[in-house]
């Protein structure tokens, strides 16, 4: 058999081959509940490694981007991402620009009743400050009338300002909170001594500790449920189940661990307005 004809042969292996894959993976949401038909479109702000981040070839990673992917998979869809602030995200899932929020989002009541959410990790918020903690911060109490940098429109945000309240109630100056388009940018303020500390999430603070550009000062505060939000019910039936899947067969365990993070050990459920 010469060459170009076994070139050909596999080709038309090749072509056959394709059609019985898609048979056999059946997409688990009909394309009338998606942005995109055969596609999961997911927001994200990477900004936030090593859960969300953009490596030095532009590829987004991260434990929250290889979630997604394997969703994504589970559910037949292709995964596409589109990279945008956190404060643009509910009012993008509720105008129809993507099928699911993937970055982290707090659970908060307020939110679950606009949309459905699925909680899958527990998170608490931590406070870095230049190397060698030269404001000798040690707890909360030490940011009054201090400079701190945080991203607009968070649960990270909020906490900054109840915390804020409970010390101006005790007397004490009120916290300079300066308000930031993402983590990146908050964390450039605090690099060039424009903001005295950044308020974010545990796992990030703890890997800006790690590459030795911060130090984390505080942590493990107001710990909150963390989840993956949509709008549409019969998608969030179908994650929710794939979730389920992940957790029995030890994939999600085994991504929670490999991150340092606090597995869900209850069966996901869906809170949202609906329920």
């Amino acid at each position: 058999m010469s060459t170009t004809t076994k070139l050909l042969l596999a080709l038309g292996l090749t072509v056959l081959a394709t059609p019985a894959f898609a048979q056999a993976c059946k997409p688990a949401v009909a394309d009338s509940e998606l942005v995109k038909p055969g596609t999961l479109v997911m927001s994200t702000n990477p900004t936030l490694p090593p859960m969300q981040f953009v490596d030095s070839t532009g590829t987004l990673k991260g434990m929250r981007i290889t979630l997604g992917e394997e969703i994504a998979k589970r559910l037949c869809l292709k995964p596409e991402y589109i990279r945008i602030e956190f404060s643009a995200m509910i009012p993008g899932l509720q105008a129809g620009r993507w099928d699911l929020i993937n970055t982290g989002i707090f659970w908060t009541e307020e939110r679950a009743k606009m949309m459905q959410m699925i909680n899958y990790e527990a998170q608490a918020i931590s406070v870095s400050v230049a190397k060698g903690n030269p404001l000798k911060v040690s707890k909360p109490e030490d940011l009054a009338g201090r400079s701190v940098g945080v991203e607009l429109g968070g649960f990270e945000e909020r906490m900054l300002k109840a915390l804020d309240k409970q010390l101006t109630d005790k007397g004490l100056k009120a916290i300079n909170i300066r308000t930031f388009d993402n983590f990146a940018t908050a964390y450039q303020a605090l690099r060039a001594g424009q903001t005295e500390a950044t308020v974010t999430i545990d796992p990030t603070a703890t890997e800006y500790a790690k590459r030795g550009e911060f130090d984390r000062a505080l942590h493990g505060l107001f710990p909150t449920p963390v989840a993956l939000a949509m709008k549409s019910k019969p998608l969030a039936d179908a994650v929710v189940k794939v979730l389920n899947d992940m957790q029995k067969e030890g994939y999600y365990g085994k991504l929670m661990e490999e991150y340092g993070l606090l597995a869900n050990k209850e069966p996901f459920a869906i809170k949202g307005p609906s329920m």
